[in-house]
């Protein structure tokens, strides 16, 4: 019922505002705001009414759109694993944007609400396609810079043509099974050659949507390119479709060849992990620095997912929707200070902690759990990452750690750059601290990041059992 409404409320906001006169600039904001605060409270109803204890799937929502001749059987559900990807995040870019592009956002959300929800290969290949548009269409036509349309056809080709494989293997499946029903497919028992070669064909979706190592390129450029909602998407959510696919379809259909091709990730991740970092530290655009953070962040989840054991995955899980919040604040707080002076580039900025105390305080919080300090959200999943790692190979893990000392160098050189030092009266002309709404947005993403750091508990029980029963055939 809950989940049924969220989709139709979704659709419903989308038809509302596609109708709307978008220069009614007030109508289409609260219009807007109130979609997604409807969608956010059933949201966390959701939440409220799940029940933690039972590891099968929930809210289930099943149709059949078939005739005589096809008889295609669609169902949606919600687990542990599904249940914290898609709730917050919109509310907050709807709360910052009011214009034509509140209606991508819309579109943004309802196909995530289908990809995290939908039991179903076909459709889940569906929408894990078709969210392209909308975000092409958001950094191509909404982007800054002269180079936002080469980042906008980085974006779509890195990740389309890593799916054509992805494709052909669900072709393959239903060709010889019969059936592209989750549930069915987890108790069917594929051969040693079969889960190779649809390893290696999953493997490349999702890889390029993490990204791992070498394919990240499209991400520095698309996320300077893009708008700050645009930026604070893809760090928030749409980084997660690699992670979710790989637990929910490469690990849980075929374990073997997951464990199998685990060192060639191994290494993949190590490299991205070690590569983004030192990248990150010589670069000068504000933003191609926290996505660097991003593409080793992410490396070092794809370690936890690929270490076989519950502190491993259930860290990796923690750690990508954290990663969500902090390098989505950070790239909010990097959006209110280029609306200010109308540039990204570190050498213009120095001295803001005299001009904006309360943005050089938020900063702080952000770069502090962009760290993984203890007691902020990043802790918890780094620690219980690189535990899983551990019990997997010493050496490896030793070598992770690395990223840690480097994104230490990195942050915190960013935040002395920017906050201390003297104040550049040629460039900084504007001395106005962040506003109320800006406060607002800030503040909640800060909340989330703490109560996470301080009560990881309450977040990891949602999908304990829900990774026990998926991953069994690991413990």
């Amino acid at each position: 019922m809950l989940l049924t409404l969220t989709f139709s409320i979704t659709l419903l906001a989308i038809i509302t505002i596609f109708f709307i006169n978008h220069n009614n600039y007030f109508l289409v904001r609260y219009c807007s705001l109130f979609f997604s605060g409807l969608t956010l409270v059933l949201s966390t109803l959701i939440i409220f009414f799940f029940n933690k204890n039972y590891y099968h799937f929930q809210n289930v929502v099943s149709f059949n759109v078939g005739s005589d001749l096809v008889n295609t059987f669609f169902v949606f559900g919600l687990d542990g694993i599904s249940l914290f990807f898609f709730f917050f995040i919109f509310f907050i870019c709807k709360y910052l944007y009011f214009k034509q592009i509140v209606l991508l956002l819309f579109v943004i959300q309802f196909f995530l609400l289908i990809i995290f929800s939908i039991l179903d290969l076909f459709l889940f290949y569906i929408f894990f396609e078709a969210i392209l548009m909308p975000m092409y269409i958001l950094i191509g036509f909404s982007g800054s810079r002269s180079r936002k349309v080469r980042a906008a056809y980085l974006f779509f080709f890195y990740t389309l043509c890593g799916s054509i494989f992805m494709l052909a293997g669900i072709i393959y499946i239903y060709i010889n099974v019969g059936s592209l029903n989750l549930e069915y497919l987890l108790n069917w028992n594929f051969s040693w050659i079969e889960q190779n070669f649809l390893w290696l064909a999953f493997f490349l979706a999702f890889a390029s949507k993490i990204p791992l190592f070498p394919f990240h390129i499209w991400l520095p450029e698309a996320h300077v390119e893009a708008p700050t909602v645009g930026s604070v998407l893809l760090a928030g959510i749409l980084l997660k479709l690699g992670v979710y696919g790989f637990i929910r379809f490469s690990i849980t259909l075929f374990p073997e060849a997951s464990l199998f091709f685990s060192p060639f990730v191994y290494l993949l991740s190590i490299l991205g992990v070690l590569y983004a970092s030192i990248t990150a530290i010589r670069q000068t655009d504000l933003k191609r620095i926290i996505a660097y953070s991003s593409v080793a962040h992410m490396n070092l989840v794809s370690l936890g997912l690929f270490s076989f054991n519950l502190l491993g995955l259930e860290g990796a899980i923690l750690q990508s929707i954290s990663h969500g919040f902090v390098s989505g604040g950070i790239f909010l707080l990097i959006g209110i200070i280029y609306d200010r002076y109308h540039t990204r580039f570190l050498y213009y900025y120095g001295g803001l902690v005299h001009l904006m105390p309360i943005y050089s305080t938020f900063l702080l919080l952000f770069i502090l759990a962009n760290i993984a300090l203890p007691g902020t959200s990043s802790f918890v999943g780094e620690f219980l990452l690189l535990c899983g790692v551990f019990k997997v190979n010493v050496l490896l893990c030793v070598v992770s750690t690395i990223s840690v000392i480097l994104g230490g160098a990195y942050s915190l050189w960013l935040y002395n750059r920017i906050v201390f030092g003297n104040i550049k009266f040629n460039y900084t002309i504007k001395f106005s601290d962040m506003d109320l709404r800006e406060t607002i947005i800030i503040f909640s993403l800060t909340i989330f990041i703490l109560l996470i750091g301080i009560n990881p508990t309450f977040f990891l029980s949602f999908f304990h059992l829900a990774i026990y029963n998926l991953s069994f055939d690991f413990f």
